[in-house]
């Protein structure tokens, strides 16, 4: 991997906003922190994989990053970038855009390469959307998390958390202020754990079906991580969102023993 090149340093704009982060998440629920990143990969070059279970998880896996001293880069969905303030904020963050759906949803992967290339920690969402597995495990991911990995030899951790989704509904901003203020009333607590690094050493690059078999290794891996954050919910949540759906067609086989 070439890093050459002087390592990112995170904006002003980015740091303030890991610090505003952590006062979010401090206001709306309780977090737990478990687990860490090695110190020589705080600063990259590294991948951070984490589930998606609600539209705050942003927001918790950037309090969680806060703690362990990172600044991750994260890939975001393109209509963040085109939101006012919002968008121009992103940017000048150093965030990645990920036009889905689209024939540049590819420039995406290889913008993040370049910025792990140049000693970044990006943080995706593996399984590309908020999930919507019944019982709120990962899905199959997509593969663009393998294919950064590979093609950068960059490690992976697994970024298991649970909790953001009784702060705010799928259909969030519908319903978000009542989210919000049961949030503040019943402070929920949101558990965050990194995993170990994901091995992905006898995995070729080049040899077909590659980024798949690394793919549901790092599906594995956060499904392992998960299943101690809810021992108490092993098959369904407790708290239900009714304005969730639910897609069996990407459930992945993988249960925690």
């Amino acid at each position: 991997m070439d890093t050459a090149h002087s390592p990112w340093q995170p904006p002003l704009i980015w740091r303030a906003a890991l610090l505003l982060a952590r006062a979010l998440v401090g206001l709306l629920a309780r977090i737990e922190v478990t687990g860490d990143v090695p110190a020589h990969l705080r600063r990259g070059p590294l991948v951070l994989a984490a589930n998606h279970i609600s539209p705050f998880d942003p927001v918790v896996m950037v309090a969680a990053c806060q703690t362990r001293g990172i600044a991750p880069r994260i890939m975001a969905t393109a209509g963040l970038f085109r939101a006012p303030v919002v968008g121009a904020a992103m940017r000048h963050a150093g965030h990645i855009r990920v036009d889905r759906g689209t024939s540049a949803v590819h420039r995406a992967l290889d913008d993040a390469a370049s910025a792990v290339a140049r000693g970044s920690v990006i943080l995706i969402y593996p399984e590309g959307r908020i999930g919507l597995d019944a019982g709120m495990w990962p899905e199959r991911g997509k593969t663009g998390a393998a294919r950064l990995a590979l093609t950068c030899g960059a490690p992976v951790i697994p970024v298991a958390h649970w909790g953001a989704h009784e702060v705010l509904p799928y259909r969030a901003p519908r319903g978000m202020l009542r989210g919000v203020v049961r949030a503040m009333w019943r402070r929920p607590v949101i558990r965050v754990h990194f995993g170990e690094p994901v091995d992905l050493g006898e995995v070729s690059a080049t040899s077909p079906g590659a980024a798949r078999r690394a793919t549901d290794r790092i599906i594995d891996a956060l499904t392992d991580a998960l299943g101690p954050l809810r021992p108490d919910e092993p098959d369904a949540p407790r708290h239900v969102d009714p304005g969730r759906p639910s897609d069996p067609s990407r459930a992945h086989r993988r249960r925690p023993g």
